[in-house]
């Protein structure tokens, strides 16, 4: 949410932890696809992520380390990890 225009709903921004290399990359989907991805994401939950756009990430909108950015297109599909999901140590 943009905070400084009434709180006006901008987009939805994830973070995705890789266990294997101990890094966290942003991701992010605009207010124009955010409803189509809206019931696929749900806070703690491990979900796979086909399908997606890598992009240098801005400084100005930087909220991890890493270099890149995952932005979701239309083809993107997310699927909830059920079964023999990885434990990730919060």
């Amino acid at each position: 949410m943009n905070f400084k225009k009434d709180r006006e709903f901008v987009g939805i921004t994830v973070l995705f932890l890789d266990k294997k290399v101990n890094s966290v990359i942003h991701g992010y989907t605009p207010v124009g696809r955010a409803n189509h991805y809206m019931s696929s994401l749900k806070a703690c939950s491990i979900v796979k992520v086909d399908r997606f756009k890598v992009a240098r990430c801005s400084s100005m909108y930087k909220i991890t380390d890493h270099q890149l950015l995952i932005r979701f297109i239309s083809l993107t599909i997310i699927d909830e990890v059920i079964t023999g999901a990885p434990r990730i140590n919060l």
